[in-house]
């Protein structure tokens, strides 16, 4: 199934260019040069990627950026004439996935977009977004960012959800304090090791059967956490 690109660019011409090259790369493309029709348009049409031109007339691109992220974790790469470092590292703190700043090779465009969606398992994983682990006993949804635990819905915090969702990506994996801490947070800070094991505790009282014995977060000793379930084919 080929992956469905929206593309968000006002300049008629760049948008039209950029759309026959991701089209000949394989991928279904939707496009618009509106920021209020591009919200409509990904809520409707559920797109895979969305490809952002920060400049747009009505509204700014990092408004509707803001308004995606809200609906979904869909994959964003932005694309702007700004090359400054606090530009970008502005793009990718409202949740752009990667950043291309005009002006830019239409190649480099369309393997960065393949790039995000094997990040991001690719269409049907974004078209689901639901995987469940030892048979059934966890199922995570990515797009309602739920959690599923023997059948029942587990409320988890953000930074809950993050070391689960950390763990769960390579199920057996032993992360350590500090890759946990710096894939939720994002940063290092002091006291991270302290700050780790007390959300580990609240998780395990939202997700365990017996918390002293726990079967789906595990401790692996001067090691850090991995995940005890396996993934469900």
């Amino acid at each position: 199934m080929a992956a469905t690109v929206l593309v968000v660019e006002d300049e008629r011409k760049l948008r039209d260019f950029i759309r026959s090259y991701l089209e000949r790369a394989g991928f279904t493309v939707l496009s618009t040069g509106s920021g209020a029709e591009a919200i409509t348009m990904a809520a409707d049409a559920a797109p895979d990627l969305v490809v952002l031109d920060l400049g747009l007339p009505d509204v700014p691109g990092e408004t509707v950026a803001r308004e995606l992220r809200a609906m979904s974790p869909i994959p964003i790469l932005m694309l702007t004439a700004k090359a400054a470092e606090e530009d970008r590292i502005r793009g990718l703190e409202l949740g752009a996935d990667d950043y291309v700043t005009k002006p830019f090779s239409p190649r480099e465009l369309v393997l960065r977009v393949q790039a995000i969606l094997r990040r991001h398992g690719g269409p049907a994983a974004a078209a689901q977004g639901i995987a469940s682990y030892g048979g059934g006993v966890l199922v995570i949804d990515e797009l309602r960012r739920t959690v599923t635990v023997r059948g029942t819905q587990a409320q988890l915090t953000p930074t809950e959800w993050g070391i689960l969702g950390t763990l769960a990506t390579v199920p057996g994996r032993v992360y350590s304090r500090f890759e946990l801490i710096n894939k939720v947070r994002g940063y290092e800070f002091e006291g991270y090791e302290r700050t780790v094991d007390s959300h580990v505790k609240n998780l395990r009282r939202k997700i365990e059967e017996d918390q002293g014995n726990p079967a789906i977060v595990l401790t692996v000793l001067g090691g850090g956490y991995r995940l005890g379930l396996s993934r469900d084919d």
